[in-house]
């Protein structure tokens, strides 16, 4: 947790604004030019067609005017004054082909996004630098994130309103797509110095956020007060008789599983240690019984979709393999439960069987 929080606070104070001005020379290198050869030869509708990821490639025949992360959406931007709708995501992310089947395929939709702003769409896998940047934004302004990220930006780059995956239309009191785009237009179009006004909200975070670093190099290294502030934010939303942390949708959370495992190993002897290692001990037993632990074919899902961790979000990742893996280990290592060791041999079946190249 204060890892995670503490790489999100130093990109907002160090390199927020530097990698805004960065980004665009980071483009991409397909020639606009090839993108419009690929376009005639395949009969697409948008630019995506000549990308390579596979990704971009499954909108390409979007009724939206997908633009790649590149100079030429930049400049249409600027020379058309419209906001740019950044869309970001990935070739495995079920929301993301959710969103595109109820909005991205709706010609409605498309004709709102093609009419007031430029449309790109980014792979998260192919452009980190990019989903880094804005991601911190989305969460540091909405208090959480995730894909399809969405965000909509100054013809500048600047972000100004950011979420994540929208109904095509209202429903549930909440806002649809549609909705949203309309209101962003007109607000554009009638009030653009208060959305422009909410770009700058950064600097403000990056400022109340502010490190020292200057100095010696140890200077600006947590306290061992950040230690049990860390702590005791993890208990409060601790659940006591299901395991993990906060309510429904319960993701693995890995990070702070091992942060809980090495207040334990400094503090072992103490209440707080203790507590510690109870409260991860319980989480990793209640993921390895429960439904986002695939018992029939290894590995776990990303998330539980209720509380207790009985029906998975059926998605595997890597890195959750990978990270879930260390913690199980470390939970083998001071309890000797072969249960904990069963599971981790579990997980690296899974990743050796599954997600491993052949040699």
């Amino acid at each position: 947790l204060l890892w995670a929080h503490a790489a999100s606070f130093a990109l907002m104070r160090i390199g927020f604004c530097r990698a805004l001005e960065n980004l665009p020379a980071l483009t991409s290198s397909m020639a606009t030019s090839s993108a419009e050869g690929v376009l005639s030869k395949r009969g697409r509708k948008n630019r995506l067609a000549g990308e390579r990821s596979p990704y971009l490639l499954q909108h390409a025949s979007n009724p939206v005017n997908w633009f790649p992360w590149g100079k030429e959406a930049f400049e249409k931007a600027v020379a058309e004054d419209k906001p740019i709708f950044l869309s970001v995501g990935y070739s495995t992310c079920h929301w993301c082909h959710v969103m595109e089947r109820e909005s991205f395929t709706d010609p409605s939709i498309g004709a709102l996004l093609d009419q007031h702003f430029v449309s790109v769409k980014v792979d998260r896998e192919e452009r980190p630098d990019v989903d880094r940047v804005y991601m911190t934004f989305v969460q540091a302004t909405q208090g959480g994130g995730g894909w399809p990220m969405s965000v909509f930006l100054t013809p500048e780059l600047k972000p100004f309103l950011g979420g994540t995956y929208f109904p095509p239309r209202d429903t549930f009191g909440r806002p649809g797509f549609s909705t949203v785009l309309k209101a962003v237009a007109k607000q554009w179009s009638t009030g653009r110095d208060r959305l422009i006004s909410q770009s700058k909200i950064i600097d403000a975070i990056s400022e109340a956020l502010a490190v020292n670093t200057q100095g010696d190099s140890t200077s600006s290294l947590p306290e061992s007060g950040c230690v049990e502030q860390g702590f005791q934010t993890l208990e409060k939303v601790f659940d006591e008789q299901h395991g993990g942390f906060g309510a429904a949708p319960k993701f693995p959370q890995p990070v702070n599983l091992d942060f809980l495992l090495r207040v334990y190993s400094r503090h072992h002897s103490s209440k707080m240690g203790k507590r510690a290692l109870e409260m991860s001990l319980a989480t990793l037993k209640a993921m390895a019984k429960g439904g986002m632990h695939d018992h029939i074919g290894q590995g776990f899902h990303r998330y539980s979709t209720d509380k207790y961790w009985h029906v998975p979000h059926f998605e595997k990742m890597l890195y959750d393999q990978g990270q879930l893996a260390c913690a199980y280990a470390d939970a083998y290592q001071i309890t000797k439960d072969k249960d904990f060791a069963d599971t981790l041999k579990d997980i690296l079946l899974y990743v050796s069987r599954n997600l491993s190249d052949e040699v």
